[in-house]
């Protein structure tokens, strides 16, 4: 189980989380090629090892991931209802041939009617945090429609937390100074590879603003590197793959598994609240709440520092 003595607030939303949370892109098959069955039964074993924190969005497998979610969570008996996010920004529309589309969507309107789709969706009365999704080419759009759609959201009670969800320290700045943000997620920009949102994070611990760090395997490459794993959304380079053996020979000679340091280096800065980890498979539950409670020596983040500051 996670161990619930590991909960920390989530900045000023009041809201308690986990340091782990499950991402749930894998859960679709668009793109990621997961079925249904595998899909719900690894959103259960999360429940069942006790992660009490989901993030999710309408474009996953545009709908699906919300859905299977939602199956997990209806199945789950008894229990209390977690700390869900989701986002809006990318509009599902569904045409008269059943066929479902996505579009960038930032209006006032866009933001309201997307939660409430993503509420049918996971067969819920509430989730508790919506990012405004990828708005890096839309950011007048987002900061005029989604943005004060979500405040008079969280004025009213509907939500607890107006959040940001982007892979670009350069909007997630941009957002930091323009908008009052609950807390905000950034993928793949606080790991053993990119360190690139360091000064953003300092930035949301002087506001007050909670910083999730997803995207701890930089599109994989942190958890099976080999010839072929992707970096950054795209096949990982030659030089990427060297600097990824470096870092996986150093922690070696740690005994601690590379995975094991990708998972817990983002919650070595104490400005980040917790990390968001896609999971595909129950077995991935396992190993990443597994890897999160194993312990890790201070030697091993000197060393990796070291390194960091050698490049």
């Amino acid at each position: 189980m996670q161990d619930r003595s590991d909960e920390v607030e989530l900045g000023r939303t009041g809201l308690r989380v986990g340091r782990l949370a499950m991402g749930t892109a894998p859960l679709a098959t668009i793109f990621w090629g997961n079925d249904a069955g595998t899909a719900e039964r690894t959103a259960a074993r999360a429940l069942e090892r006790g992660v009490g924190f989901f993030d999710t969005a309408p474009f996953y497998g545009l709908g699906e991931a919300e859905r299977r979610l939602g199956r997990a969570l209806a199945a789950a008996e008894g229990q209390p209802l977690p700390v869900i996010a989701t986002k809006a920004g990318r509009l599902l529309t569904q045409g008269t041939d059943g066929s479902v589309d996505v579009c960038f969507d930032f209006s006032y309107g866009a933001a309201k009617r997307s939660l409430e789709s993503s509420l049918e969706r996971l067969g819920v009365d509430r989730v508790d945090i919506v990012h405004i999704h990828d708005p890096d080419d839309h950011i007048h759009e987002a900061l005029e429609g989604t943005y004060p759609a979500l405040l008079d959201l969280r004025d009213e009670g509907v939500i607890k937390a107006v959040s940001l969800g982007t892979n670009s320290v350069a909007t997630a700045a941009v957002f930091l100074e323009r908008a009052d943000l609950d807390c905000m997620l950034v993928a793949g920009r606080y790991t053993l590879l990119d360190r690139s949102a360091a000064a953003l994070i300092d930035a949301c611990t002087r506001l007050g603003v909670a910083y999730l760090a997803a995207g701890v395997f930089n599109s994989g490459v942190l958890a099976r590197p080999r010839a072929g794993s992707w970096y950054d959304y795209g096949p990982a380079s030659d030089d990427t793959l060297e600097r990824v053996a470096a870092i996986d020979s150093v922690c070696q000679r740690h005994g601690v598994p590379l995975r094991t340091a990708a998972v817990n280096f983002p919650l070595t800065n104490p400005g980040v609240a917790a990390v968001v980890v896609g999971m595909a498979a129950p077995a991935e539950v396992d190993e990443n709440l597994d890897a999160l409670e194993a312990p890790v020596p201070d030697e091993l983040w000197q060393e990796l520092q070291g390194m960091e500051m050698q490049a």
